[in-house]
């Protein structure tokens, strides 16, 4: 990522085929619960007619009921009773159930996730989230979607002074979708020396588990609501290292397990030549709890968003993957300048909450 050491360059490839960029970003709609069942309306009995006249030297009738009478006070207590209860099979439910329905992903009344959002087409990332003046004039460039680094311990930008609630909602209505990357704890071998104070120290499931309940907390702080995608940015690191690959695969699956269980899509950035190809591994072998979403650098400087090597053709498919195929290149688009990786992807991103 941006800032970070480079991951390494693989050998060249065949021709590849990149996604259409003009598609546009397509909303899941969100279950609707099924109305309440109304019963049919009690009926009211008529009332009797009247006695017709009778000769005098018939017997006279037999009085009608008072209003007062036992009989006459039970049918109405029966009657109102029906109605309260058809009125509350009509009412609206609660607010505090709307309120579960939303952290738990699911509409009461419907037992169907909320379905998260996809975008095909370009991406960048960079290592601090510009100012809005900045992401108005990059809607002018040829991407629609950018990497904010939004929680973690390993940030190379921890400070992030644009990055707000306000900024994500800013954003999100000028059209930008939005992939949350969490940079905490690093594999123990990790290359780069500037990520190696923040190695996996202790159990890794332990801390895969508490760094993934703060990975979601940190989504919800901004906004992002349930069914978004967080990607853990595990940083390259030295490939061959057995002990070090299996410390990593626990944290991995510890942090995506939790993420999963929290509402949220565990997604993964890492090199293609080691972070990747050992997940990509576990999968082979049947490991659970593997992250839902690959994105993988290769910095070739061009897409192959479908034909990386180390991934199975069928692997991470469809809507599953996003290729960082070139990493600290300068743009400018309507006189704003930024250093950015380049990315292309057909993958999950963000849910804003509006």
């Amino acid at each position: 990522m941006s800032t970070h050491a480079p991951p390494e360059r693989g050998p060249e490839h065949g021709p590849e085929r990149e996604p259409d960029l003009a598609s546009a970003p397509v909303a899941a709609a969100a279950a609707v619960p099924a109305a309440a069942s109304v019963p049919a309306p009690v009926p009211v009995p008529a009332p009797p007619p009247s006695p017709p006249s009778l000769p005098p030297s018939s017997p006279s009738p037999s009085p009608s009921p008072s209003p007062s009478s036992p009989r006459v006070r039970t049918v109405v207590t029966a009657l109102v009773a029906a109605l309260v209860g058809a009125a509350l099979l009509t009412a609206p439910a609660p607010a505090s159930a709307a309120r579960q329905g939303a952290e738990d992903g699911t509409w009461r009344g419907s037992t169907a996730p909320v379905e998260p959002v996809h975008y095909t087409g370009r991406a960048f990332d960079t290592c601090e989230a510009p100012s809005l003046t900045v992401m108005k004039a990059w809607r002018s460039s040829p991407y629609g979607a950018m990497g904010i680094y939004f929680g973690g311990r390993g940030r190379g930008c921890p400070t992030q002074r644009e990055l707000t609630p306000a900024w994500v909602a800013s954003v999100h209505t000028m059209g930008w979708r939005l992939l949350p990357l969490f940079v905490g704890s690093q594999a123990p071998c990790v290359v780069a020396a500037a990520k190696r104070p923040f190695a996996i120290s202790g159990s890794p499931t332990s801390l895969g588990t508490k760094e993934g309940g703060e990975a979601v907390r940190a989504a919800e702080a901004l906004g992002l609501g349930t069914s978004s995608p967080l990607y853990l940015d595990i940083e390259a690191y030295r490939p061959g290292d057995a002990p070090c690959a299996a410390t990593t695969l626990s944290f991995v699956r510890a942090w995506s397990r939790e993420v999963r269980r929290l509402g949220y899509v565990p997604g993964y950035y890492s090199s293609a030549d080691t972070g990747v190809r050992d997940i990509e591994a576990a999968r082979r072998a049947g490991t659970t709890d593997l992250p839902a979403v690959m994105w993988f650098a290769r910095w070739l400087g061009r897409p192959a968003l479908y034909t990386e090597p180390v991934l199975d053709s069928q692997a991470w498919m469809p809507h599953a993957r996003i290729h960082q195929y070139a990493g600290n290149v300068a743009e400018a688009y309507g006189g704003r300048r930024l250093l950015i990786d380049r990315n292309t992807m057909d993958a999950p991103v963000a849910r804003v909450i509006e």
